[in-house]
């Protein structure tokens, strides 16, 4: 991680935005732009909460992106983007992810840094 921005095998966070990789069949990278993060959860996992789950849903409301190594990982992040289905994702270091996240949306909002 450098300075406000992440990057791991399947998500990053850029200047302008979140790029989930794995998101879409059979590979497919979503990009959120940080306006359109309205808010960002973490969530602890389980075997009923996602650890199970290496992509895809079970649960219309959320979609996880293909992540292989979830099933050994014990926290992930929810966003909100505003729609119907929520991104499920599980980085290497939520926290870094979370922070990123926050600033870049914080200074999108006018609210700096």
């Amino acid at each position: 991680m450098t300075g406000d921005g992440y990057r791991d095998r399947w998500v990053e966070c850029g200047e302008r935005g979140l790029r989930i990789r794995g998101y879409y069949f059979p590979w497919g990278t979503k990009a959120i732009p940080y306006g359109r993060i309205k808010g960002v959860r973490r969530v602890d996992m389980d075997v009923f909460s996602g650890r199970g789950r290496i992509w895809g849903t079970s649960n219309p409301r959320y979609w996880f992106h293909l992540d292989p190594r979830r099933p050994s990982k014990t926290s992930g992040l929810v966003l909100d983007v505003g729609g119907y289905v929520h991104p499920f994702i599980t980085p290497d270091d939520p926290a870094a992810v979370e922070a990123a996240i926050r600033a870049h949306t914080a200074r999108t909002a006018g609210g700096g840094a």
